[in-house]
Formats: C-alpha cells, sequence, structure tokens
C-alpha cells in the first residue's frame, strides 16, 4: 500500500480549478507535500457547488476544467513525483438544477425507470396518496396556492412537454401527453378533416402514448420497451410538429388552456389532472419533514440517497474512480460518510477489489473514512481501511491544550452567567429529539411504520401498537451513544452484533426506559430483540431477512440524526468552552489527561498507523488557531468572568427588546465574546455572517426552517456596534490587550498542536492555508479564497533567508519574535516535513513512547518519543503556559528553571534539534537519561530532537 507522507486539502470551486490546482503543485511539493488532496471533482448539480452533490460520478466537473483540465493536473503530479488522494461521495447524488439525468428519468417513468434503483425510494409509504409517487418538497407555498396562481407552467419545447416552476424543470410523463394532445381534438378534426395526413398521425401518436406499459410495471423488458417506444414516440411527435404548423398551433393552444388563468381557480383543474398523473407530487417545502419518502442526506431534499448496496450502481458509479487508479493517477480515496451507506463494510471490501483488479495486482489500496468515532470509540474491525480522516486525532490533541484542572471554574462561570444550565446529557437528548420531530419526522414515520409491520406478524408482538413503537423508536435513538452500530454487515452473511454494537444498543435502549417509565417496558425488550438479531424460534427465512433489513435502514438513521441533533444544534448551544465544540467532540469532556493522549496515540499506532492526522478541515466549526486561543481561556477563568462581566455592562446599550427578552441573550453573548477573542481580526461582515448561521443551527429564538427576522437583525445590530469603534471604544479598548495576550499564548499552543501533528503516529493532513494562523470560522467562512501568491511568497522568502541564515538558531529565535506574521508556523511544518521525508520509516513504522517531564514546571510539557531500533525522536512541547502569569517565550532557563525530561536510558545520548540544529546532551538521572527543558527548548518553542547514532 502506498501511504501518504503528508496530504494537503484543496477545496476546489470556480476559484480554485484544477489548472489552479496544477499550478499550486510545486508550492505544495516546496512545502513538503506528498500528496494532493482534492474535494470532489466530479459534475454535479449546482453551480459554484462544494462538489458534493455529485449527479454524473462518471464525468469530471466542467466548471473546474472538465477532462482537459484534469489531464493537465495528473500531469503536474507524475512530473512532481505526487500521489492525488480524492473524495468520493458513494451515500447521494444531487438532485437539484435538472442536471440529474437518472433522477429526471425517475420523476418522468417511476418505479419502472432502469434509474429507480438508484435511488432509495419507499414507493409504498404510509400515505397512500403518494403510493408509486416521489415527494418533491420544491415549492415555495401550498401546492394549491402555487398552482392555481399560475407558477406551475406547463412548456412545450424540444418535442416533448414539462412543467417549469421558475428554474426547476420537471418532466411531463409521455404516456399522459394524450391529455395534452387529445384536448378539443373534435374541433381540430372539423377544421382539418377526418382524414388529413397530418390529424391521422397526431391521433396516432395519441394511440401510441396511451399505450406505451405503465410505470407501475417494473420489469426489466416492459422498461426496454418502454424506452424503445418513448424514444420513437418522441421523435415522430418532434418531426409532425415541425412540418405541420396546424398541428403546432393546436398544440400550443392546448398548453396556454392548460396553464390556466389566475384568479380562474377552475381553469387549473386540467393541469391538476395532468400533474396527478406523475410519478411525483409536487409539495410545499415544508411538508418534507413529515412525508418525504427518499432518502435524503442528513435533512437536505436537494441531496438524494442512493443504493450503493446494489452491485450495478456500485459498478456504474465507480467506472470513472477505477480507471483513474488504473491509470496511477489516483493514488488514495477518502470516503464521505459511509455511515449513510446500507452496508459500509460491504462497500469497503468492494472498493478494495475494485482497486485490485484497476491496478492488476492483490494488494490493499490506501483508503481513508470519514467516520466520526466518540470517545472511546474504534472503526469497525471489518473495514478494509487505513484508518479515518482524523476528528479524533483533531479533538485528542487540542484537549491537551485545555486545562483540566479549571474544569470546575470554568463550568461556574458558564452557569452563572446562563442561569440555567441543564446537564449536557439533556441537551443532547432534546436537540436529538427537536430533529426527529421536525426536519426528520418522515425518516422516523417511516421506520415506526415497517416495524409495526413486524410486530404484527405474531401474537407475541401484535399488541405493541404503533404509537408505543414510535415512542419507544424515538427515544432509543435520542440515547444512542454513537453515530451508528453495524449490525448486519456485511450482508452476505449477518451475524449477530460483535460485543461493541451490543453494549452501545443496551445503553441506548436501558437509557431510554428510564426517560419514558409509563412505557410498558416489555416494548423495549422486544426492540432490543430485534435491534441485535435475536430472532424467535418461529421466525422463519423471510422474517429473519426482513429484520434484518429493518435493522440495517435503522442503523441509516441514527447517524443523521445525531449529526443534525448533535454536530447542527447542541455544539452551537451547550457554549461552556466553544473550543471543545467541534466534529466528533464531547464538550462535556474537559479536555485531554496526559496519559489518555499517549494511550490513545499507543492504540492509533497499533490500529491505524496511516489513518490521516488532521487539524483543519472544510466541516471544522473554527480554525485550528481559534480553537487554541479559545482554549487559552480554560487557563484564567476568574480574569475571563471579569472581563465578560465588563463587557456585559459595557455592551448592555446596544442589545434590541425581542419578544420581551434583551437579545443576545446571555449564553449568545457569551459565543460571541469567544469568537471575537478567536477569530481577531475580523471584519464585521464576517462575524455577522457566522452569528447569524450560529444562531440559526441552534434553533431556539430562530431557525432556517423557521428565521426570526427580529431576532435575526437584533443579533446583526448587536454585531455592528460592538465593532464600532465610534460606538464601542470603551469595550474595544478593554477588548484589545486582553486578546492579543490570549493570542500570544495561543499561537505557542498552535505550534506544538502542528508539531505533534507532524509526528505522531498517523499521515499529517493540512486544510487549504493553515500553514499560516488559522482564524477562519465554520463554512462557509473557511471555504473562502486563500492567498496563494502571498504563501508562495512568504515560502520563497523563508528559503531564501534559510539558506543566507550564518546562525539557524538565531534565524529561528527571530520567527518566533515575530510570530504574527505567521511564519514561524510555514517553517515549522516546511522543516517537520523535511524531517518526517528523511526518517519515513522511523515515522510510518517507529513505536510510540510516552515521556514525562518532571521539576517544577513538568506539568506544562508534553513529551513523547518515536522509535524503530536505534534511530529515534523525540517531540518536545509546552503547554498550559497562560497559567504561569507571564507573557515571556517559554525559552531557557529563566523560564523553565529545573524542569527535565525523563527518557529511557537507552534512549540517552546525543541530540540534534531538527529545528534550530542546536545540539544537547542527556545526562545520568538513577536509572534513566535526563535531558535539561532550557536545552531542548532554548530558542524555540518546540523541539524535535533526532538522535545521533553511533558510527
Amino acid at each position: 500500500m502506498r501511504v501518504p507522507l503528508a496530504t494537503y486539502r484543496l477545496q476546489l470551486a470556480r476559484h480554485l480549478t484544477l489548472d489552479d490546482a496544477a499550478a499550486l503543485l510545486p508550492y505544495l511539493q516546496a512545502l513538503g507535500v506528498s500528496d494532493c488532496y482534492t474535494s470532489p471533482f466530479f459534475e454535479t448539480s449546482s453551480q459554484d457547488s462544494h462538489g458534493y452533490d455529485v449527479n454524473d460520478h462518471n464525468a469530471i466537473r466542467a466548471e473546474l476544467g472538465g477532462e482537459s483540465a484534469f489531464r493537465r493536473f495528473a500531469d503536474g503530479l507524475r512530473r512532481l513525483d505526487m500521489g492525488l488522494l480524492i473524495d468520493l461521495v458513494p451515500n447521494h447524488m444531487g438532485i437539484a438544477g435538472n442536471r440529474n439525468a437518472r433522477w429526471l428519468e425517475v420523476l418522468e417513468s417511476g418505479a419502472a425507470s432502469p434509474s429507480a434503483i438508484y435511488f432509495d425510494i419507499d414507493w409504498a409509504p404510509v400515505k397512500v396518496e403518494l403510493k408509486d409517487k416521489v415527494l418533491l418538497p420544491i415549492l415555495g407555498d401550498h401546492y394549491g396556492t402555487v398552482l392555481d396562481s399560475g407558477q406551475l407552467t406547463l412548456t412545450l419545447a424540444d418535442g416533448g412537454f414539462c412543467v417549469r416552476y421558475y428554474e426547476t424543470v420537471l418532466p411531463i410523463a409521455p404516456r399522459t401527453w394524450s391529455r395534452i394532445l387529445g384536448l378539443g381534438l373534435a374541433d381540430l378534426q372539423t377544421r382539418l378533416g377526418a382524414e388529413h395526413a397530418d390529424l391521422l398521425e397526431l391521433k396516432s401518436l395519441i394511440s401510441w402514448f396511451t399505450t406505451i406499459p405503465p410505470r407501475s410495471e417494473a420489469e426489466t423488458e416492459l422498461a426496454g420497451v418502454r424506452r424503445r417506444e418513448l424514444a420513437l414516440g418522441r421523435k415522430r411527435l418532434a418531426a409532425l410538429l415541425d412540418q405541420a404548423p396546424a398541428i403546432r398551433e393546436f398544440v400550443e393552444a392546448n398548453v396556454r388552456t392548460l396553464n390556466g388563468t389566475p384568479g380562474d381557480p377552475r381553469s387549473f383543474d386540467a393541469l391538476d389532472a395532468l400533474l396527478d398523473e406523475q410519478a411525483y407530487r409536487a409539495a410545499f417545502w415544508r411538508v418534507a419533514g413529515e412525508e418525504i419518502n427518499y432518502r435524503r442526506f442528513f435533512d437536505i431534499n436537494e441531496l438524494a440517497a442512493i443504493r450503493m448496496e446494489v452491485p450495478e450502481v456500485f459498478a456504474e458509479t465507480h467506472r470513472l474512480v477505477f480507471r483513474l487508479v488504473s491509470e496511477g493517477i489516483v493514488t488514495g480515496l477518502r470516503v464521505d460518510h459511509p455511515d449513510g451507506l446500507y452496508a459500509p463494510a460491504e462497500y469497503f471490501q468492494r472498493l478494495q477489489r475494485g482497486c485490485a483488479r484497476a491496478l492488476g495486482r492483490d494488494d490493499d489500496f490506501y483508503v481513508v473514512a470519514e467516520k466520526i468515532l466518540a470517545p472511546g470509540e474504534h472503526l469497525p474491525e471489518g473495514w478494509p481501511t487505513a484508518g479515518t480522516t482524523g476528528y479524533e486525532f483533531l479533538n485528542l490533541v487540542n484537549g491537551v491544550f485545555v486545562d483540566r484542572a479549571q474544569a470546575r471554574a470554568l463550568e461556574q462561570v458558564y452557569a452563572r452567567l446562563i442561569r440555567v444550565r441543564p446537564p449536557f446529557s439533556d441537551v443532547v437528548y432534546e436537540c436529538k429529539r427537536l430533529i426527529m420531530e421536525t426536519s426528520m419526522a418522515a425518516e422516523l414515520n417511516m421506520l415506526s411504520h415497517r416495524l409495526n409491520r413486524i410486530s404484527e406478524k405474531h401474537r407475541s408482538s401484535r399488541d405493541f401498537t404503533l404509537g408505543s413503537l414510535t415512542t419507544a423508536l424515538r427515544e432509543i435513538i435520542a440515547a444512542f451513544p454513537v453515530y451508528r452500530t453495524y449490525v448486519g454487515d456485511p450482508p452476505l452473511s449477518p451475524a449477530p452484533p460483535d460485543d461493541r454494537d451490543r453494549e452501545y444498543i443496551a445503553r441506548a435502549v436501558a437509557h431510554a426506559k428510564r426517560r419514558t417509565p409509563t412505557l410498558n417496558a416489555s416494548v423495549y425488550d422486544w426492540i432490543h430483540d430485534v435491534l441485535t438479531l435475536r430472532y424467535p424460534e418461529w421466525a422463519t427465512d423471510e422474517d429473519r431477512a426482513e429484520r434484518v433489513d429493518f435493522v440495517r435502514s435503522f442503523q441509516q438513521i441514527t447517524g443523521p440524526v445525531t449529526a443534525k441533533g448533535y454536530e447542527d444544534t447542541v455544539l452551537y448551544r451547550f457554549n461552556r468552552l466553544v473550543s471543545l465544540n467541534d466534529v466528533g467532540g464531547d464538550p462535556s469532556r474537559f479536555g485531554t489527561a496526559l496519559g489518555e493522549f499517549h494511550a490513545e496515540n499507543v492504540e492509533r499506532r497499533r490500529r491505524s498507523p496511516h489513518a490521516l492526522s488532521a487539524t483543519a478541515t472544510h466541516d471544522t466549526k473554527r480554525g485550528e488557531d481559534v480553537r487554541t486561543r479559545i482554549n487559552v481561556l480554560s487557563e484564567i477563568p476568574a480574569e475571563w468572568r471579569a472581563r465578560v462581566a465588563a463587557w456585559q455592562r459595557l455592551n448592555r446599550k446596544h442589545r434590541t427588546v425581542v419578544d420581551g427578552q434583551p437579545t443576545p441573550g446571555a449564553n449568545t453573548e457569551y459565543l460571541v465574546y469567544q469568537t471575537l477573542v478567536g477569530a481577531w481580526p475580523i471584519d464585521v461582515e464576517r462575524f455577522r455572517a457566522y452569528l447569524a448561521k450560529a444562531v440559526r443551527e441552534a434553533k431556539v429564538h430562530t431557525s432556517w426552517i423557521n428565521p426570526n427576522a427580529r431576532y435575526d437583525e437584533a443579533i446583526a445590530k448587536f454585531a455592528e456596534a460592538i465593532l464600532d469603534p465610534g460606538r464601542s471604544a470603551a469595550f474595544l479598548d478593554d477588548f484589545l490587550p486582553f486578546q492579543a495576550r490570549v493570542a500570544h499564548f495561543g499561537a505557542l499552543s498552535s505550534l506544538g498542536q502542528t508539531l505533534i501533528k507532524l509526528t505522531a503516529p498517523g499521515v499529517p493532513d493540512f486544510y487549504q492555508g493553515t500553514e499560516l494562523w488559522d482564524l477562519s470560522l465554520v463554512d462557509p467562512d473557511n471555504r473562502r479564497p486563500v492567498d496563494w501568491a502571498r504563501r508562495r511568497r512568504m515560502l520563497d522568502e523563508l528559503v531564501t533567508a534559510l539558506g543566507a541564515a550564518a546562525d539557524r538558531v538565531a534565524f529561528a529565535h527571530e520567527l518566533v519574535k515575530t510570530k504574527e506574521d505567521g511564519r514561524v508556523k510555514l517553517y515549522l511544518i516546511r522543516e517537520g516535513l523535511a524531517f518526517r521525508r528523511a526518517r519515513r520509516v522511523l515515522f510510518e513504522r517507529g513505536e510510540y513512547r510516552p515521556l514525562e517531564a518532571r521539576g517544577v514546571w513538568g506539568e506544562h510539557v508534553c513529551a513523547f518519543a518515536r522509535v524503530d531500533g536505534g534511530a529515534a525522536a523525540v517531540t518536545v512541547i509546552p503547554r498550559l503556559l497562560a497559567r504561569r502569569g507571564t507573557e515571556a517565550l517559554p525559552l531557557g532557563a529563566e523560564y523553565w528553571a529545573d524542569t527535565w525530561l525523563e527518557l529511557p536510558r537507552e534512549l540517552g545520548g546525543r541530540f540534534v534539534n531538527a529545528l534550530t540544529g542546536e545540539r544537547l546532551e542527556t545526562s545520568t538521572a538513577g536509572e534513566a537519561a535526563a535531558l535539561p527543558l532550557a536545552s531542548a527548548l532554548a530558542a524555540f518553542p518546540v523541539a524535535l530532537l533526532e538522535r545521533e547514532q553511533s558510527p
């Protein structure tokens, strides 16, 4: 397996095309990156897309330059001997923008369409009116209002018919064209004569379209007949309309009649009847939460889930991928949201087999999964991957810079501020329930009815009511401790759950029982048996298959509910220390103990030594350096409390009363100040946009579904006012010196975070632009165009200056003193990657050994060694420096006094600092070797020490 040395993520877009990416490759190589890591580059359903609304897996996006630009990009990679890690989106497709041919085919022909197997559509949903139809929640108002106002317009174009709703185009099934073509046919016959050739051809076409096999008949042979007859019929109609002006005029007049007259509701009856015959039901967008009958990516209507478990779907959507693998262009795959798949393990197995066939050799291919792991959770053993994309690493490392000793103090600050402080678990529970009662109610409804059908199969469970089953399912999902389980995966040999999944399910059921003591416990016990595939003795093979299918569908829903309820709601509500509020994080866990940090890295090296080590991604809630700044607040809770209290008094005048409450409230205002401390300097536009998203995601006073214009305006006004020097001079005068001090300590923590990423087990992954200070916020803020010219210039100047420097120690020290410009971080990354490349085997294979610091300031040090035979490298970083109460740089004996690093005796000897060139030597300390921190951190605030081996 080819393992990247380091990856660099590029967010391809209109402002960063494939040709632009090709031009960046020399810069990335000079930085030390081995593999370019791109966002999806397949054709999408929307313009200026993020890339995750793929509508054609086998076409390269024209907006990015298409196939030709991709070839130029690939040539650039080959010339520089760089790899390419690409982003796959197997869970869903984009269906907006009239650009997804398969989706349009389904809308036209329904379940009989050959493309119907691609989409996860319930053709027999609970609502009988939707039988054999797809609900399309695309309308801005109720269907009747939209229709009667003439917003749905029948159109004749290209020899066929469609209905337009602004930019959306809905196909009209040819089998129903007789309603259009036959309207007023007797009058036309009177005008033209019964034997007129054009009239006879029109009548023939009406019969032709009417006899096309209906969409309810989905047999393969009939589908082929339908497709051939449709093509021929369209061709004949187009020819007739071109050659017979009278017929065209007649058809156009019928279209005008069907389009009705606004103000005359009865004039739309015929169009209503025509639409009722289609394989879709256009509806008000608000209907989606309760009635949508196709699985979505989370609750996004424009992203329809696909059935990747179907072999034909897998093969067709991976043709281009496997071709690029076979050509040696693509060297790694990142799989987006595998938790949405019906059978993730099977998918990864197929992916590996496909790559092996493409390469003509039986070897593992580099694959990473975008799997969000709960604390203590590991990837399923059956997944043939190198590991995850690194969210668990991100949160583990971030926690090292949070002062656990101050957890109680900061908790008191938060509780006193917001006054009502429910347990974190209650916040999670309420938010997940909120999602299931609103935007994802349809998914829960579908599951409940399926479970009800299973319960009706036997007298032992038939008395469980639909209501009780729905309540129990909702409570179990709300209490689920992880994103999902993997019972019955792979599907070729569905086995009982492993101990881990059995434990997760048992915990969820137990918590659900406690929250609903009035619900009969036997309902929960029965569901528990279903979810763990404990079959009753009477179960037939068909019964067992039905239960397995239910469990797999259940598992596809727990993840989206957690994502929307936890990531996109809880993390915007619970603001105790928002640097802990990130994807895969648990804000109730206040930081990472050094023992836990080391233990997790030992385990990571054993389980997934080649997983990505990320500290920022396109989905993180805050930039990596914003987090380290906010972490500093955990070290100074008393000062922070005083500052917040003062700022609240100074900014009270900028609040607006909305619905009887001062806005922003205390919780939101607390988020405001933490955000400013972390992201400063920030302009009003960015700040206002971030807060608008944050308060809507929190779903307390406003939301995306039900915006509160007065509240939103009050938040915007507050943001503008406190950043206005004319109106908030006193606040800014107090804020800026405090923020500068926090930023100083945050920068030092950021250097430590970066060095850990460079040297801990895993593949260092860099998000675009983060080689300088990353002060971005959640998307779309973190997807803004990057100033590449500045970064290239700074790297060139850095390399030139380093080459000319007579004293490398002085050079590195000067970078630290001028750290505000970001060059020190750029330098650390370049030098760290160069060292990693030169010692590649050590970092890919070497064991991880925790090290302990002794002496007066020992708790302010995190250190570990990577060891492979006689080769060894030691990482040393400072932490929790604000607690010291001095803003001096953490360098030399004056700062570190007698603090020393304890090394095993076999690792003692002479070392060279790869970042400064300094040489130092250990001394003996009993049975161990001692390395003074004053020497290790003499000129630079982090150290990467290579042990010199004897000749």
